[in-house]
């Protein structure tokens, strides 16, 4: 009966062990994660440690922050290709409606107070790249957020710029009575 106990004594003390030394590598694991997010807040672009979507990510939002979002777009677009976890695809996705929105929002309007074309071309953009984020997060608050405002912003000057059909020919024959 003693050799039982202390056999498993014996066993116990290994799965503790196991236990502890897993989640030693879990709280790692997350301490080199917390220090990359606190570096991409900075606005440090990882170039070392990381993933290569993480990288790219990264480049992305320093590129962002500086107001390049068509580049931005662009490198986020890379990372969305080299993400290897489903987790990042809807934040992904999310950010480059944030750049596509702000893209839209740097436009300059028409005289009538519509938006150019980039705008609008922007905006319906962002928009398909916040319902794929919803798509695969749906409970994600910020992304129903910002397409909501979306939707806002898109009320009041996507309206086409009205022709005026006053100086248009339909055709190259001259109008009236020869």
């Amino acid at each position: 009966m003693t050799m039982y106990r202390k056999n498993a004594n014996r066993l116990w003390a290994g799965v503790t062990l196991l236990g502890a030394l897993g989640m030693a590598y879990f709280g790692w694991q997350w301490h080199q994660r917390q220090a990359l997010n606190q570096q991409i807040r900075a606005g440090v672009v990882i170039k070392q440690g990381g993933s290569p979507a993480l990288q790219r990510f990264s480049a992305a939002y320093d590129q962002g922050l500086h107001g390049d979002y068509k580049h931005a777009v662009q490198t986020y677009g890379q990372a969305l290709e080299r993400a290897p976890d489903a987790i990042d695809v809807p934040h992904i996705h999310f950010n480059i409606g944030n750049n596509l929105f702000l893209s839209g929002l740097v436009r300059t309007i028409n005289e009538d107070g519509t938006f150019q074309d980039e705008a609008r071309y922007a905006f319906t953009q962002a928009k398909i790249a916040y319902e794929q984020s919803l798509r695969q997060d749906p409970h994600d608050q910020a992304a129903k957020f910002n397409l909501a405002l979306l939707h806002s912003v898109m009320a009041r000057g996507m309206q086409g710029a009205s022709k005026d059909q006053s100086h248009m020919e339909l055709s190259n024959l001259p109008i009236g009575l020869p």
